[in-house]
């Protein structure tokens, strides 16, 4: 017996695919005989008495809502006409069941968003009907994907919400140094700048504290936040909801071959804080206030406009449905993949791709030994490619008996397949069990999670427009995150210190120039190469891939860290994987797996292979500056400043955003802290 054919058939309806093979199929030789699943098919010149010397066993099953097919082949010898069969039964399967992209329902605002969706999403609508807020939080969902296909179908004509005015005329009403649009990690980034003496104000769309995700992080990342005096001891434990023993990754390789399947890789020291985010919002809202700030939230960010000496930005406070104008030396976009801001500053390359993700925080009701919540899935596959995206779950243990499960996938940008939330819940709500043994009445639902992640493939440190005159970005609105496992929340923990101490420099000088701005940034160099590594992990549009592709080349990396020391993994995933060991994995990786290349070839394209070249030559260029740098670079900076940054804070500015980008990535012995 030999597998011969493997088809994903983008379909949930595995009836209708078993009714075509069975009735409507006409394989064009041998005889068809019909089995519960698919049929068999027999040379015709032997009788029904006779055993075959070869035939062809057909037959489909589902699983993550997809239909899958495979062809075996019975026998010693090829079946007759056997090549022209399996073209044959492949091309009318794709002509029947093509890739579907849907498009959400308009709605009627005064009518129930459940009844409006129920007919599409019933699984969705049925179990956000079990949470708190779930009215609420499913029309929020709703209108993060209008506002994302909105982004996406416009990139080079994006909505104009950023306008410069010639001249200095400056308001002295409602005056700030600082105005923040987003509250989730621009209240994070707002609390610190505040601390430092500069009168903010924070302005977030939703009621202040309430999050889409849940933030998970390490132990040594989230030392930045003591660092800077934000949080104290007691109140960064006060925040952390569970510290678990140990992450799993594990991708399915049932159909891998077997030198592609890979050990389970432990990740202790990954992920394994899960924070009580809404408490650490509160605690930086408090902050943000004793420090002297403002909080306007239910306020929607309209326009800014910007002239020589300040911002004007114009919003809609929408409790008491009116206009208004505040002024401000600085703004500050942090409103994600949503960010209009984002979609204006960089055109039709404000995103490379994102990940779509949904999931929920359950409380109760896996029965018991399902899941020890000592331990967490960072990443984790059951099932090869499904209706076009390889889906990823995560989960992670929370406070009690809590558990944060996300689904998500990395996806290309594109308007004509732009990524949908509500598909992915009604995916999340019926494949569940399939991932984690439960019943699905029986849960106890908390809240759900849902955003969609940003990527960009930055080929240098000045490739992402973060800034304009007056304006610059932070979190996922800047999107400089890794492409593996983090979001803008673990990317602006890394860099808060940067990000901060920064533009503390900028504003103390007045460098509020674009030209300025846009050194202030989260990008590190060996983030960037590894770009390419989530571009394999895209199925193109309309295209048909292998479906143990993905999980192949997943095993193929994970498999080699799971061989590798625990630092070296560790430093991987966080991003602070040197030029030395970036080379020797990936060196390793292609002598694992030649036809790697090929693969990644396919899915990125040469355009992005020619692109990852050069930035790869950068991280190379980088990895040389720092050699000769880190020596006495870092102490030249600390003899010169009292000179240097009183009397040229712009060299200053550019030389101390020069030792960031070289050192902030920097990989450091194990258990060491930043």
């Amino acid at each position: 017996m030999k597998e011969i054919l493997y088809l994903e058939i983008p379909i949930p309806d595995i009836n209708a695919v078993r009714q075509w093979l069975q009735v409507n199929f006409q394989p064009g030789h041998g005889k068809k005989i019909i089995t519960a699943d698919g049929f068999r098919l027999i040379n015709p010149s032997e009788s029904d008495t006779e055993k075959s010397a070869s035939e062809l066993s057909v037959f489909v099953w589902t699983v993550q809502r997809t239909t899958y097919l495979k062809v075996f082949l019975w026998g010693d010898q090829p079946f007759t006409q056997q090549s022209s069969i399996l073209q044959h039964l492949t091309t009318e399967i794709r002509k029947r069941f093509p890739h579907q992209y849907p498009e959400p329902p308009k709605i009627d605002p005064q009518k129930s968003i459940f009844s409006e969706l129920e007919p599409y999403y019933p699984l969705t609508v049925k179990y956000f009907q079990k949470m708190p807020n779930g009215e609420y939080d499913l029309k929020r969902a709703y209108w993060w994907e209008q506002k994302w296909r909105e982004g996406v179908r416009n990139p080079k004509k994006p909505r104009q919400v950023i306008f410069y005015e010639q001249g200095s005329q400056k308001s002295t009403e409602n005056q700030y140094d600082l105005i923040y649009v987003g509250g989730a990690l621009g209240a994070i980034h707002a609390a610190v700048m505040a601390k430092l003496g500069y009168k903010v104000l924070l302005m977030e769309r939703m009621p202040f504290g309430r999050m889409n995700r849940e933030w998970n992080i390490s132990r040594d990342e989230l030392q930045s936040l003591l660092n800077l005096g934000l949080l104290t001891n007691s109140e960064l434990e006060s925040i952390i909801a569970r510290e678990y023993k140990d992450g799993f990754s594990k991708f399915f390789d049932a159909n891998n071959p077997s030198h592609l399947k890979a050990a389970v890789l432990h990740t202790p020291t990954v992920l394994n804080i899960a924070l009580d985010s809404d408490k650490l919002l509160q605690l930086c809202g408090e902050k943000l206030k004793a420090a002297g700030g403002e909080i306007w939230d239910q306020t929607e960010f309209i326009s800014a406009n910007i002239n020589e000496s300040q911002v004007q930005v114009n919003v809609w406070r929408i409790d008491s449905e009116i206009e208004e104008q505040v002024y401000g030396r600085l703004l500050i976009d942090a409103m994600g993949t949503a960010s209009p801001i984002a979609w204006q500053l960089n055109g039709g390359r404000a995103f490379d791709s994102v990940c779509p993700t949904v999931g929920a925080v359950i409380d109760a009701g896996f029965a018991p030994g399902v899941w020890d919540n000592q331990y967490g899935d960072v990443l984790y596959s059951h099932g090869d490619i499904s209706r076009g995206r390889q889906l990823i779950w995560e989960l992670f243990p929370a406070m009690g008996e809590e558990i944060t499960v996300y689904l998500f996938h990395y996806h290309e940008v594109n308007g004509e397949n732009p990524g949908s939330l509500l598909e992915m819940y009604e995916d999340f709500f019926h494949i569940l069990p399939e991932y984690r043994r439960c019943e699905m009445d029986k849960l106890v639902w908390k809240k759900p999670t849902f955003g969609y992640i940003p990527g960009h493939f930055s080929l240098n440190e000045s490739d992402r427009t973060v800034a304009f005159d007056r304006l610059t970005t932070v979190g996922d609105a800047a999107s400089l995150q890794s492409p593996l496992v983090f979001t803008g929340f673990g990317s602006l923990i890394r860099n808060l210190e940067r990000l901060t101490n920064l533009l503390n420099i900028a504003l103390k000088y007045d460098l509020l120039s674009s030209h300025h701005l846009n050194k202030i940034r989260a990008y590190q160099s060996n983030v960037a190469v590894t770009w390419l590594f989530s571009k394999g992990m895209m199925v193109p549009t309309g295209q048909f891939i292998k479906p143990q592709l993905i999980n192949a080349m997943l095993n193929t990396f994970f498999g080699l860290l799971a061989d590798e020391p625990p630092e070296m993994a560790d430093n991987f995933i966080k991003d602070r994987c040197d030029w030395y060991n970036f080379n020797r994995l990936a060196l390793k990786a292609a002598s694992k797996n030649p036809a790697l290349l090929l693969w990644i070839w396919q899915l990125a394209g040469a355009k992005d292979l020619v692109r990852w070249v050069g930035s790869y030559l950068n991280f190379s260029f980088q990895a040389l500056i720092r050699a000769l740098l880190s020596v006495w670079f870092p102490s030249f900076l600390k003899i010169s400043q009292k000179w240097l940054e009183p009397n040229y804070p712009g060299i200053w500015l550019q030389l101390l955003a020069t030792n960031y980008a070289i050192f902030i990535g920097k990989p450091r012995p194990r258990n060491q802290v930043l």
